[in-house]
């Protein structure tokens, strides 16, 4: 329990140095607007969009801004976690390994082939009131906090949805899911 605290202390760290001050947009604003004030202030470029290395370290690629785990970067084998660790994370900050075993964080840009652009509001709330993929799929995987976010209201999800579909597509397929790799047999069992 102390390893997930102090994992989860870090996290909030790492993630909320990358924060900047988004200008508030009251609930009767333009969608759009909205919709970029919640994604801005509720962690949503934290894990879909890449990092890249800077002189200061760590940054949001904004030029691939919420599109997700890049393609082109292979995770290649996943390294075991000594006792006490609860997940490890890629040096994008777009793929995670833990007893669900590897999770890539979805595009979510307007592209039709591989982000959200084919998708509907409806299909958007669907997923994040059910934690299910196009609100009927597999279940959505860590670190995606849908416990958290099944508390915005439609109009909310509605507002993300339609901000999401005013960015620019970027065409990135992202790999899907791997499963949990079985832990080794102790010996003499």
């Amino acid at each position: 329990m102390k390893s997930l605290k102090l994992f989860v202390f870090f996290a909030a760290v790492v993630f909320a140095s990358f924060a900047r001050a988004a200008d508030p947009a009251p609930a009767n604003a333009d969608p759009v607007a909205r919709g970029k004030y919640i994604v801005s202030t509720a962690g949503c470029h934290d894990c879909h969009t890449p990092l890249v290395m800077t002189p200061e370290g760590p940054r949001p690629d904004m030029s691939r801004a919420l599109s997700g785990h890049p393609e082109s970067f292979d995770v290649g084998q996943v390294p075991q976690l000594p006792g006490g660790w609860l997940a490890s994370i890629a040096n994008t900050g777009t793929a995670y390994s833990g007893p669900w075993g590897v999770s890539f964080t979805a595009n979510l840009t307007p592209d039709r082939e591989t982000g959200i652009g084919k998708w509907t509001a409806r299909t958007f709330i669907d997923t994040i009131r059910t934690g299910r993929h196009l609100g009927r799929g597999r279940e959505i995987l860590p670190p995606m906090p849908i416990m958290v976010y099944r508390n915005f209201t439609d109009e909310d999800l509605t507002a993300i949805f339609t901000y999401l579909q005013s960015l620019p597509p970027v065409k990135n397929k992202v790999p899907e899911p791997r499963p949990p790799v079985a832990a080794p047999v102790a010996a003499g069992r």
